[in-house]
């Protein structure tokens, strides 16, 4: 189980469906189709998984800069939109 260090400071379980939904909704912000926002969340939630699966404490900032960076390989526009509009922390 990993945990996710808050920029507040306190913890709690990393939960890979607030990272979903948040790739999810920016994906449908700048009008990307439903079945391929969901196919770019999926992409995306299990590459930064993959990065961070050794780890077993985290930050918000380590998994934002994560999704974000993969997050761009697959739509510039919807990153965009995460990373102004839909963050973790």
């Amino acid at each position: 189980m990993k945990h996710i260090v808050k920029r507040a400071g306190h913890t709690e379980k990393y939960d890979e469906r607030k990272l979903y939904a948040s790739v999810y909704a920016s994906c449908l912000a700048v009008k990307v189709p439903i079945g391929e926002a969901e196919l770019v969340a999926d992409k995306v939630v299990k590459e930064v998984e993959d990065c961070l699966k050794d780890k077993y404490e985290l930050t918000s900032g380590d998994i934002f800069r994560r999704c974000y960076q993969h997050f761009q390989v697959y739509n510039p526009d919807a990153a965009y939109m995460y990373k102004h509009h839909f963050t973790l922390h």
